[in-house]
């Protein structure tokens, strides 16, 4: 069975980080693992409290898997400071990982910062070159690349200066410009168009989704542009059967094509 390693903040309603990649990856048929970086207290209505992972315990958590279990992809999400920036990209260097998906989460979805303003260009420096693709949305692409983006153009010149900065390719998410979701995918030669129509729901935790779905197509040994594209539809899918169990935003709904909306198999 493929493995997967989700690198990531724990989000206890299960929207998000975590959660949602372990969710993601065993719905796509892979073995998730994962290394804590921060406990969120979050619900759908808005985010509590964060509470850091120290570096050794994630450092700990790191050397158990890479030691003993062989990581086919990874996923990076939440990791706040420069010190725990550093050590992922040490061990990440040192354990020679693969197909490595970076998802650079730098606010939640009621925009309570989650990535603090020093630890950014450390972000760029270290972590950023280990990845196979980067996958931000257009307002993290705008904090690295120092750029205003406000087209379809504007996102493939913020992935062309990604690549620049060490990136191998990067999925530039146009979700927050108006009209469809188009999201575009530029490998270092290329640009991939992926466009969806857009959805009125905004559950929290669809990057995370996003990511740790190419992260599972990728551990298969697929092209990226398809396993954008698969990942891309499934979270639409995702989106589509979301689930309303709080007071807030609606929760994507991972397990879709198994269980319907009530519990139900299919």
């Amino acid at each position: 069975m493929k493995t997967a390693l989700t690198i990531a903040g724990s989000d206890c309603i299960g929207g998000a980080g975590i959660q949602a990649d372990i969710k993601t990856m065993s719905a796509l048929g892979v073995y998730g693992m994962s290394v804590i970086t921060s406990i969120v207290a979050e619900n759908t209505c808005r985010v509590i409290s964060a509470h850091d992972v120290s570096v050794e315990a994630i450092e700990a958590q790191m050397d158990a898997i890479f030691e003993d279990t062989e990581v086919n992809a990874v996923k990076i999400g939440m990791i706040s400071s420069r010190e725990k920036i550093e050590k992922v990209a040490e061990k990440l260097a040192l354990y020679g990982a693969q197909n490595v998906v970076i998802d650079p989460v730098m606010y939640a979805k009621d925009g309570t910062p989650l990535l603090k303003k020093d630890a950014v260009e450390i972000f760029i420096q270290k972590l950023l070159p280990l990845s196979t693709v980067l996958t931000p949305n257009i307002p993290e692409a705008e904090v690295i690349t120092g750029m205003s983006i406000s087209s379809v153009d504007d996102m493939k010149k913020a992935a062309r200066a990604i690549t620049k900065l060490g990136a191998k390719s990067v999925l530039v998410k146009g979700g927050h410009l108006s009209g469809d979701a188009s999201d575009i995918l530029y490998d270092g030669n290329d640009f991939y168009e992926f466009t969806q129509t857009r959805i009125s729901l905004s559950p929290h935790g669809t990057g995370c989704t996003l990511s740790s779905a190419i992260a599972s197509c990728l551990a298969f040994g697929l092209p990226l542009p398809q396993s954008v594209g698969i990942a891309k539809e499934y979270i639409t899918g995702a989106i589509k059967n979301a689930l309303f169990l709080g007071k807030g935003n609606p929760l994507a709904h991972h397990f879709y094509n198994f269980y319907d909306s009530e519990g139900r198999k299919l």
